[in-house]
């Protein structure tokens, strides 16, 4: 009877602590829960100073995005937006609706190329999710500002203005940068909404030129190159971001991987979808990558491994993966698998409370400029929200 007893008691034990395990595992919170909760508190801090947060300073306090204009802005909205989604809590509407409608008549604006950026990561989530016409105008307007970069001898869009600033001390006459790509999804959209060709053909003679001069042998990106405005002729290639002019900027490689998947998606074009391949091919297969899946901030660095993480090349790179994995015959669920837990771990995920409230740390802006140097980025917060919707339908 007593060992009767005694192993009824061993068993019931066994249940009771399989279900206090169960129970910790379904009370725990998931990474979009933790997200949420860290952005309720930063739109806190955004609405008492109606501003949209950035980074960091030197000194670890908030760096708001330039009212006058900032090429990150539509980012913080395009966060809220996604929470928006995810939760379908109207407090984040009305938040994206509120910060975004700030920069509303920088719809306008022709001296620079990041209006994809600002657009279509606030109005076109916006836009996506509402159905709001006015949201689909102010797109179109941006689209008709960005189209005024587009230069038919080039076959790109101009990046940078070189007349003034640090981009007027290098000699450049058309600077095109990789990162360009991430704003033609704005071109093919505008071209669905309003059946007009001009912009999705400026789209593709712009990709079709950076595939041409942008990638060397290895599959890997320059960061720069110039252009003769008059002759289309490339006059030099160069970094503005990264170590050296022949190095590979992480999260220049991550913009490639990224827009060339959002070209096939629109176009259905193979071109697309196996230059996708090979940049995901050098990304996932460098060997100095460590074993978390998050690069330094450039792959050549001279001090690798005492060099910064670049988290928000990790967030954009495993979006991409996300999507291309759905088109491509090719399987990235375990490099996804790999990153998205290095993201959500500790080690890169802020605890709630901490980090000035944005949700990942140790991104890096600009290493050559000094700016920006691991501290959070609310584009890698953006494009780790967009992983993280992504995430769920992933097979």
């Amino acid at each position: 009877m007593k060992t009767t007893y005694a192993f009824l008691l061993c068993l019931a034990l066994i249940l009771f602590s399989c279900k206090e395990e169960k129970k910790v595992i379904q009370d725990k919170e998931t990474p979009i829960q933790k997200a949420e909760k860290q952005l309720a508190l930063l739109l806190l801090d955004a609405e008492k100073a109606n501003r949209i947060p950035r980074t960091l300073d030197k000194e670890g306090n908030m760096h708001w995005s330039n009212p006058k204009f900032d090429w990150t802005e539509g980012f913080f909205p395009g966060s809220l937006w996604y929470l928006y989604e995810e939760t379908k809590d109207e407090k984040w509407k009305a938040a994206a609706e509120k910060f975004q409608a700030l920069f509303e008549d920088h719809k306008y604006k022709t001296t620079n190329h990041d209006l994809g950026f600002i657009f279509n990561c606030s109005y076109g989530n916006g836009y996506r999710l509402t159905k709001n016409e006015a949201f689909k105008d102010v797109i179109i307007t941006a689209a008709d500002s960005l189209l005024t970069r587009f230069n038919p001898n080039v076959g790109c869009i101009k990046s940078w203005d070189v007349d003034s600033g640090w981009q007027a001390e290098r000699g450049w006459k058309f600077p095109v940068i990789v990162d360009n790509m991430m704003n033609l999804e704005l071109l093919f959209n505008v071209s669905k909404f309003t059946g007009l060709s001009k912009y999705k053909d400026a789209a593709i003679t712009h990709a079709n030129t950076t595939i041409k001069n942008h990638f060397r042998e290895n599959n890997s990106s320059v960061h720069v190159v110039d252009y003769d405005p008059e002759t289309g002729a490339v006059r030099g290639k160069y970094t503005a971001q990264g170590f050296a002019d022949s190095s590979s900027w992480a999260r220049g490689q991550a913009w490639g991987i990224y827009g060339y998947t959002v070209c096939y998606r629109f176009t259905k074009d193979k071109t697309y979808l196996e230059q996708a391949e090979k940049i995901a091919a050098y990304i996932l297969g460098f060997e100095g990558t460590p074993k978390d899946g998050i690069p330094y901030w450039d792959y050549h660095a001279t001090n690798i491994p005492n060099e910064p993480r670049d988290v928000s090349a990790a967030a954009i790179t495993v979006s991409a993966l996300l999507e291309l994995n759905g088109y491509s015959k090719n399987d990235y669920s375990k490099s996804i698998e790999k990153i998205m837990t290095s993201l959500a771990s500790d080690e890169y995920t802020a605890k709630v409370g901490d980090n000035k409230h944005f949700v990942l740390k140790h991104s890096v802006g600009s290493i050559p400029h000094g700016n920006e140097i691991d501290v959070p980025l609310n584009y890698a917060d953006y494009y780790y929200l967009e992983a993280l919707s992504r995430y769920k339908n992933l097979k």
